[in-house]
């Protein structure tokens, strides 16, 4: 399972009002820990595929999403639940921090 790539045209549908938790990968091309955290990302939407939803949002080409959530660093992971940003992390940070966010969020539901 890929990460779902979310954009202006679709966060609201794909994350917002997602019926399971969403993981979003603020994210640029540019960017070397952003390249770093990719293949984590990638393997938490296989590993939690059906519990959770992954997505990428390219900050360089959705700036307006990223700025109504105060994105200043990336890569950025908000961890949303019901809408609402229920946690985050900020750097490429290691896979078992994300986990960790992640089965929180899960035990919460």
């Amino acid at each position: 399972m890929k990460p779902v790539v979310v954009s202006t045209q679709n966060f609201d549908t794909e994350v917002v009002k997602s019926n399971l938790p969403v993981l979003v990968d603020f994210w640029a091309s540019w960017c070397a820990p952003c390249r770093m955290i990719a293949p984590v990302v990638e393997e938490l939407a296989n590993e939690y595929n059906g519990k959770i939803k992954v997505a990428k949002l390219d900050v360089d080409a959705n700036r307006e999403i990223a700025m109504s959530y105060g994105i200043m660093s990336i890569p950025t992971l908000l961890i949303f639940d019901n809408g609402r940003v229920a946690d985050q992390l900020v750097g490429a940070v290691p896979k078992s921090m994300l986990v960790d966010k992640i089965r929180r969020v899960l035990e919460r539901n």
